[in-house]
């Protein structure tokens, strides 16, 4: 699994001009899935989403976490995080998860974010074409691969 977190002053997704989630202050995950995704995997990303500390303190460390701010996240899947570009200019999606696959574990992924955080978690729609926009903070943004923890 697969995310990109930014921290965001907020953040929203459309999907045919109507919009289907948004946020104020809190963090946009986009989240992508391989076929090998286990519930561990998303059991470890929501946590350590939820519990990484990317928000000031009152000395303006990052010190706090978005459960700490009281912050929203808003989750979008993004299956292009595993995009390859090893043979030449044209992406290939073969390392994703098929849409019959990974619906399912981004709801579940949402399911357990939710419970982390004690919210719940707007999402936009698996499988539309969307329109993601966000005033990014900082800009603090970070990509988290689940099979290669840092």
């Amino acid at each position: 699994m697969r995310v990109i977190v930014q921290r965001v002053r907020s953040a929203s997704v459309a999907v045919d001009g109507r919009v289907t989630g948004e946020i104020g202050p809190g963090l946009l995950v986009l989240a992508g899935f391989a076929p090998d995704d286990s519930d561990a995997d998303l059991d470890w990303m929501a946590a350590k989403i939820v519990r990484t500390r990317l928000f000031a303190d009152s000395g303006g460390a990052m010190n706090r976490s978005v459960a700490d701010i009281g912050g929203e996240i808003l989750a979008v899947s993004q299956f292009t995080l595993y995009a390859s570009l090893r043979k030449g200019s044209r992406p290939s999606w073969s390392r994703a998860a098929p849409g019959e696959l990974a619906a399912p574990l981004f709801e579940r992924f949402v399911g357990r974010l939710a419970g982390e955080l004690g919210k719940p978690v707007p999402t936009g729609v698996f499988g539309a074409d969307m329109q993601v926009a966000l005033v990014n903070d900082g800009p603090v943004t970070l990509a988290i691969d689940s099979r290669a923890p840092e």
